[in-house]
């Protein structure tokens, strides 16, 4: 059972201010709900989204085999659901039977696939229409989804979004506000958004920023998807973008409302956060046996005063997951107006495997009085920064052996050999004892590829020149017992939050 990011919050601050008062732009929509506090794409999601003062809600779209259009992400249920079944093999009736809460805990015991219908009932806490982000995952919903929302309150305020660029000029012919989804923005689709009249454009992290991204895109909405880390969601909301979404609504509020309260602070997120290091194979035997993905830390933390008055910063950690011993925190400090100051600690703990990592939180207060230039009433801001736990490779032209993590003692060592050949890199099996059926998958800078005993990748071209390294993680998909197994390098894998970030991949020049 995951614990409740908002409990820990309010633990923290009594009743912190999250910015849910504060109206966009930007407006900022649940990713399939919360998914780090309920099961993605179901009611119990969707309406924890908007409990917790979000502007609206995204899903995805799926056309079970009776035809009705359903939320699902994947075109499997064994991900989110109870099921091992392709959703196309499922009549409504039959998907009715299917557990899609089990998986993610006991209290969401019995919660069902949803409806379209149902998700378009759906009102804030207040009894206002939310915001909806559709998202149609593959081609053949349009016209459904169009009966559906004719029948629906028209003061409804929703995009029909896609990556299948077929289903947005669909959707537009029928008279619905589109949008185009993509990773990051192109000059191609800048071009086919203008000529083709599409309402919004919607990227991933980060995916405005480059040439093409800083063109003029007239009239065309800026959207986010998944916008989470903090300078990706401080960029969203200084821009502003119009709308995104987000996997972390507390700390998406919680920027907003940072930009509200310092508009003229330019400067980068208030919390400066380093990354954990973390090898198993440092750790002794003792220490591996309570499992691999351990480590001991001594971060410092800057922490930097945005806003034109003075303030006092409560900070200190807490851990959405995994066992921990926290040392010379929490910490009180004050800090005038534009001061920064750094706070170090000590860190040690973990878990079996990857998952959600230690959170810096700081809860900024202040006391009513004058500003720069008028008079401030009291008020305070919880702000957030997570201490990832990352894992490091280097791409060389000799071979490299990775071990897989051994998350549960019954996992046999298994390990995947890397190595280098000019701009491709090679994944391959090496030791795969007690494994049925092993195939290699890969990560690499946001790009799953799954393999047989081995994958050939093209390297990023701006590899050699990022000295931090580039997002990779890899893995072992296989059988044992008769059972699916997943034995896994770092985080990132399975597809889906929650799963821990992704390690680097070091040019050698670098590491």
């Amino acid at each position: 059972m995951q614990e409740d990011h908002q409990d820990v919050y309010q633990g923290l601050a009594g009743d912190p201010s999250t910015g849910a008062d504060i109206p966009g732009p930007p407006w900022i929509l649940g990713h399939r709900g919360v998914p780090l506090e309920a099961p993605e794409n179901t009611l119990s999601g969707l309406r924890l989204a908007l409990d917790g003062g979000l502007d609206g809600i995204e899903y995805d779209l799926r056309a079970c085999g009776s035809g009705e259009a359903v939320l699902m992400h994947d075109a499997t249920l064994h991900r989110t659901t109870d099921s091992r079944a392709r959703l196309r093999d499922l009549t409504l009736p039959e998907l009715f039977g299917i557990d899609a809460g089990s998986w993610f805990g006991r209290r969401f015991r019995g919660e069902s696939v949803p409806l379209l219908d149902e998700a378009l009932e759906l009102l804030t806490p207040r009894g206002r229409l939310p915001m909806h982000m559709i998202e149609i995952k593959e081609a053949g919903l349009v016209q459904e989804v169009h009966e559906r929302l004719q029948s629906a309150d028209p003061a409804l305020d929703y995009r029909i979004a896609s990556f299948l660029r077929e289903v947005v000029l669909e959707a537009r012919d029928l008279g619905m506000p589109t949008m185009l989804l993509a990773e990051e923005a192109h000059e191609a689709d800048r071009r086919f958004v203008r000529d083709e009249r599409i309402t919004a454009h919607g990227l991933g992290p980060g995916g405005w920023d480059n040439e093409a991204g800083r063109a003029d895109w007239g009239s065309t909405e800026r959207w986010g998807w998944s916008i989470d880390r903090p300078e990706h969601l401080l960029a969203a909301c200084r821009e502003p973008y119009f709308a995104f979404n987000t996997n972390q609504p507390y700390r998406a509020l919680a920027v907003r409302a940072l930009t509200r309260l310092a508009p003229e602070d330019r400067g980068a997120y208030p919390l400066s956060v380093p990354t954990l290091p973390i090898e198993p194979s440092q750790l002794s035997a003792a220490e591996r046996e309570r499992g691999e993905w351990f480590g001991e830390w001594q971060p410092a933390v800057w922490i930097r005063n945005p806003f034109p008055f003075a303030v006092e910063v409560r900070a200190t950690v807490v851990f959405p997951s995994g066992a921990f011993e926290l040392q010379d925190l929490p910490r009180i400090l004050e800090l005038e107006p534009g001061e920064e100051r750094s706070v170090a600690f000590r860190l040690r703990g973990g878990a079996r495997g990857p998952g959600r990592d230690p959170l810096f939180a700081a809860l900024f207060r202040w006391k009513a009085g004058l500003g720069r230039d008028e008079i401030v009433p009291g008020g305070q801001l919880l702000l957030d920064a997570p201490l990832e736990r990352v894992r490091t490779a280097v791409a060389d032209g000799l071979a490299r052996r990775l071990w897989m993590l051994r998350e549960h003692p019954a996992f046999p060592a298994a390990s995947l050999n890397l190595r280098r050949q000019g701009r491709e890199l090679i994944v391959q099996l090496e030791d795969v004892r007690g494994l049925v059926d092993p195939h290699v998958v890969v990560k690499l800078a946001g790009e799953t590829v799954r393999g047989g005993r081995g994958v050939r990748l093209r390297l990023p071209a701006e590899f050699d020149r990022r000295s931090e390294g580039t997002p990779f993680t890899c893995g072992i998909e296989a059988r044992r017992d008769d059972q699916p197994v997943l034995l896994r390098w770092a985080g990132g894998l399975p597809s889906g939050v929650g799963q821990g970030v992704p390690g680097r991949l070091l040019p050698l020049s670098t590491a």
